[in-house]
């Protein structure tokens, strides 16, 4: 969980992300778009929509199935929200079945198993807005079965397919107990990720290249040249002189170059996981610090060279300055290039309902995060499109979500615009509300302006062994014109390929805010 440069490597044992969720089950194929665009990801009173795998008898009692997989796996991540949106809790008991054994491994209350309160402690698990988000892996050997005892909510259960024959290690509660140094010391880790000077695992210490502060004229560039060999950027860090224009985030851009290939485009906005305008936030990955240095940790691995550069598309000038720091790298087969890039769009009609792509990827490689920023023109609540991911040509995706902000690990997205942080995900910003500005009025509700939400992926990477296409659906509950802009990161091969490439004229068609002291109209 908390080894940076074993994301940068393809798997040793091979396994592919797979979900079991409460997607509406009306959803079959894009070429029926009333079922495949249709709402309501929930199971509710009256049991009509079956947004479950199946019900059944167990010790003479009737179950839910939320999950049922067969082979070796571990569920790397799990998502639940308030039943309520004003009030936490439930009243709903969860078993996890491991193996085929006729005892559950974990047994407890649905919510209280996973806030944070329970068994699993934070930040591991945790409540971040209105939920239960979990990330301790829960490994299997044969099969897992999830299952409640009564009706469920809304649920996702994210978990590893290992390949059959792949030796596993069952989760036992005798191990977690043994374990719980270890779990004391990576949670520590994940809450303090700056906290590396560069000589884990016997690394020799950082090489370090700066330049600035610089003027970046318009349409001006400035590069930092790697050190020639076979290294790895362990550290990149960025300041601009000043924030007061907050399109400045999205009209910087991020460039990078390894063994003659540029990998990386992207608005540092979005690179560094703030969005538009100066919003600090922390995870595993990037801290935005207050003062304004935008950095990460991403392990960048190259064989011969590179380099590193910003390149300023807004019309003024931009004072800057570029740290990177470098160490050894040991290239093998499996290791992998860094990608970073970036889509644009203004507008993007919410009316009829779209799958919007964030990429689409052709050969090997391991997707690992995504930061997206939305513009919304009305108050109503925007984000109840699910993500689609079909992985190696499949006909169906093997994730299909239950809303954007489930993807983005919160929930009640109309009232949750606050902000929060955690290791893999969080909201830098929402509204007008950011870590500098708490939202206060806990009923309000209005999503109107700018949002920003991320996910970074350490246990739940998504491999992809010749393809990957990650689509989000455009959902709100209005008929309106919005602005979507995301930033995507991955790992591949020298030969793996996307469908984004530069866009410097949609980086400057930047979604223009609506009067936020008044309600817009919808159409």
């Amino acid at each position: 969980m908390v080894d940076r440069d074993s994301v940068a490597r393809y798997p040793e044992q091979n396994f592919r992300l797979k979900q079991q969720s409460s997607y509406n089950r009306a959803s079959k194929t894009p070429d029926e778009p009333k079922g495949w665009f249709t709402n309501q990801d929930f199971n509710a009173r009256g049991d009509k929509r079956h947004n479950y795998i199946r019900k059944e008898e167990l010790d003479g009692k009737t179950v839910w199935v939320l999950m049922d997989h067969e082979g070796p796996g571990a569920i790397v991540r799990t998502w639940m929200p308030w039943h309520n949106q004003k009030n936490p809790g439930s009243d709903i008991t969860m078993k996890i079945y491991l193996d085929g054994s006729d005892e559950p491994a974990i047994e407890g209350n649905m919510l209280g198993l996973f806030d944070g309160t329970g068994l699993v402690p934070y930040p591991f698990a945790h409540p971040s807005l209105r939920s239960a988000v979990n990330f301790f892996p829960i490994p299997y050997a044969k099969s897992c079965k999830v299952v409640t005892d009564k009706m469920p909510f809304f649920f996702q259960f994210t978990f590893r397919e290992y390949d059959e024959g792949t030796p596993v290690k069952t989760f036992t509660m005798a191990d977690f107990e043994a374990a719980k140094g270890l779990t004391e010391k990576t949670g520590q880790a994940l809450l303090n990720p700056t906290d590396d000077n560069g000589t884990r695992r016997g690394a020799p210490c950082y090489v370090e290249r700066s330049s600035g502060p610089f003027q970046l004229s318009p349409n001006g560039e400035k590069s930092i040249t790697l050190p020639e060999g076979t290294a790895a950027v362990r550290e990149l860090s960025v300041k601009l002189g000043s924030y007061d224009d907050p399109n400045v985030m999205r009209q910087v851009i991020l460039k990078m170059e390894f063994d003659g290939q540029e990998t990386v485009w992207c608005p540092v906005g979005d690179f560094f996981g703030a969005g538009i305008g100066l919003n600090p936030v922390q995870d595993w990955y990037r801290t935005v610090a207050e003062d304004g240095t935008l950095s990460c940790r991403w392990v960048m691995p190259y064989q011969k060279g590179g380099k590193v550069s910003l390149l300023n598309l807004g019309g003024a000038p931009v004072e800057a300055a570029l740290e990177v720091k470098t160490g050894a790298w040991t290239w093998d087969e499996r290791s992998m290039y860094f990608n970073a890039m970036w889509r644009g769009q203004y507008p993007v009609p919410t009316r009829p309902f779209s799958d919007w792509n964030y990429v689409t990827l052709k050969g090997r490689g391991v997707y690992v995060a995504d930061t997206l920023t939305i513009m919304n023109p009305v108050e109503k609540w925007w984000g109840e499109g699910d993500e689609k991911i079909w992985v190696d040509g499949e006909d169906f995706p093997s994730i299909f979500g239950t809303g954007t902000e489930d993807y983005y690990a919160y929930s009640w997205g109309g009232r949750s615009t606050d902000f929060y942080e955690h290791p893999f995900h969080a909201q830098p910003y929402s509204h007008k509300y950011n870590k500098l500005n708490r939202k206060t009025a806990a009923d309000e509700r209005n999503t109107q302006g700018f949002s920003t939400e991320s996910r970074s992926r350490a246990l739940d990477t998504m491999p992809f062994g010749s393809s990957l296409q990650l689509d989000m659906e455009v959902w709100s509950g209005s008929d309106c014109d919005m602005g979507y802009q995301v930033g995507m990161m991955w790992y591949g091969f020298a030969d793996t390929t996307s469908n984004r490439k530069p866009e410097p004229v949609e980086v400057l068609n930047v979604p223009p805010l609506p009067d936020m002291t008044a309600s817009a109209p919808e159409k």
